[in-house]
């Protein structure tokens, strides 16, 4: 038992777990890319990439990214259908703060779309940066 703990500390458990994880990810879905709200809109731009929010009907009501779609998350499953078109091309998941976006991608490169990024912290980080919203 003393090994054992020795050797969870010395940091090897550590660096072990980390490789397992990444080779476990990989192997799934994909790795899970992370935009910035300055990196997605230069991507929407020069890409035309487009933007899903997947915040609840009132939330995107109070605000939202121009030009964004709105797919809230429980609804995402039933409408993947509507996204066939964007299935090889750049799509940006968006929330308030980035975690239930991160759901959302896990979803759709699961699905089998190809190119899919989480926007880091979502649209609290967007209006942060000062970009535009409505």
């Amino acid at each position: 038992m003393r090994n054992l703990v020795k050797y969870c500390g010395s940091g090897v458990f550590a660096a072990l777990l980390w490789a397992l994880t990444s080779v476990a990810v990989q192997a799934g879905t994909g790795v899970a890319v992370v935009v910035s709200p300055q990196q997605a809109a230069t991507l929407r731009s020069n890409q035309k990439a487009i933007i899903i929010d997947v915040r609840e009907e009132s939330e995107w009501q109070e605000q939202h990214i121009p030009g964004a779609l709105h797919i809230p998350l429980g609804q995402l499953a039933n409408r993947l259908g509507e996204l066939d078109a964007y299935k090889h091309k750049p799509i940006i998941m968006q929330c308030r703060s980035g975690k239930r976006s991160a759901a959302a991608q896990a979803s759709l490169k699961a699905a089998g779309f190809t190119e899919v990024y989480n926007m880091e912290g979502g649209l609290m980080a967007w209006q942060a940066q000062g970009l535009a919203t409505e």
